[in-house]
């Protein structure tokens, strides 16, 4: 790992998925830290909040898998966290769009206006052994960025939970407010690492701060299974749903005959598939190496859950 301590003075930084889960959890830390964040996403619902939490940063509404002026915003930037990602859906489109060729006119504008570093947020996912168009395209994004002369910091997190989360654990705990029986496909017992986004983005503002390079695998430090997952954010929350197990086969048919009424369905067959896989991804010292203090499981769950602005944020987001 390079680290370059020639100055702590504020940077320029530019973000791009500013809106979604780990943007919306960096940005406040960067402002904190004195950094100037100019944010860009293409979601109108999004980039509005967005500006409503930060009327004093910029915020660009841009389709990063267009060129277009938005890349003229990367002058005299000192950092680009490259973040944008598509995540879930059905079509093999917008994963190569959002996640390849969105990256490739990212780092154009980086090598035009000469930005010194980047942080790309990659996945956990390069490493599975799952097989799907998330992990496809995802992993063609890292070699893309790994190939690029600019000096960069590339951090591969695992599941992650935390405020603005609508994917992912958030959409778990909410489907608990609608529904007396939470399925869970088979015997539950498939590992998890749960990341907390409020580390996790501490993490990139530390690479951020002191330009760091390398390449690092951030798993949540806390082993747990699926099943145990669910009950100990049920267990938060105080949801009276019941945990029901439902065979896999089953609980894939109803996923797919979901996804023939909902084009965006919030979790698929191919995620389900990917959630039974039997793997532990590597697990390093980042608090050490990024001197970043970890917050313990349940804290982190108590933290995203239970904070009175949670509703206000999370829920209409």
């Amino acid at each position: 790992m390079a680290v370059d301590d020639r100055s702590t003075e504020g940077k320029t930084v530019v973000v791009t998925g500013a809106a979604g889960l780990v943007g919306q959890n960096l940005i406040p830390r960067l402002k904190a830290a004195g950094h100037r964040v100019t944010a860009i996403d293409k979601h109108p619902n999004n980039t509005a909040m967005l500006r409503e939490l930060h009327p004093d940063i910029l915020v660009i509404e841009a389709d990063l898998a267009a060129p277009g002026d938005w890349q003229a915003a990367f002058a005299g930037a000192d950092c680009v966290v490259l973040n944008q990602a598509q995540i879930g859906g059905l079509e093999r489109g917008p994963f190569v769009a959002n996640n390849m060729t969105a990256t490739e006119h990212i780092l154009d504008a980086v090598t035009r206006h000469g930005v010194p570093h980047i942080v790309h947020i990659s996945s956990s996912v390069v490493n599975s052994q799952a097989d799907d168009l998330y992990v496809e395209t995802k992993t063609a994004q890292e070699l893309i960025v790994a190939a690029h002369p600019t000096p960069h910091l590339i951090l591969r997190p695992t599941l992650m939970f935390g405020w603005f989360d609508r994917k992912h654990l958030g959409w778990l705990r909410r489907f608990m407010d609608r529904a007396p029986l939470f399925p869970v496909p088979g015997n539950g017992r498939f590992r998890r690492q749960p990341l907390y986004a409020g580390d996790f983005a501490a993490i990139i503002a530390a690479g951020v701060e002191r330009s760091l390079t390398g390449a690092f695998d951030i798993s949540g430090r806390t082993e747990v299974d699926y099943v145990e997952l669910i009950d100990m954010i049920r267990r938060t929350v105080g949801a009276r749903t019941r945990i029901v197990h439902i065979p896999f086969g089953l609980f894939w048919a109803l996923l797919w005959v979901y996804a023939r009424f909902d084009r965006d369905p919030p979790f698929t067959t191919h995620q389900l598939e990917a959630l039974v896989i039997p793997e532990v991804f590597p697990i390093i010292d980042w608090p050490t190496i990024f001197g970043v203090v970890e917050t313990p499981l349940n804290d982190a769950l108590a933290q995203t859950f239970l904070d009175p602005r949670y509703g206000r944020i999370v829920l209409d987001f």
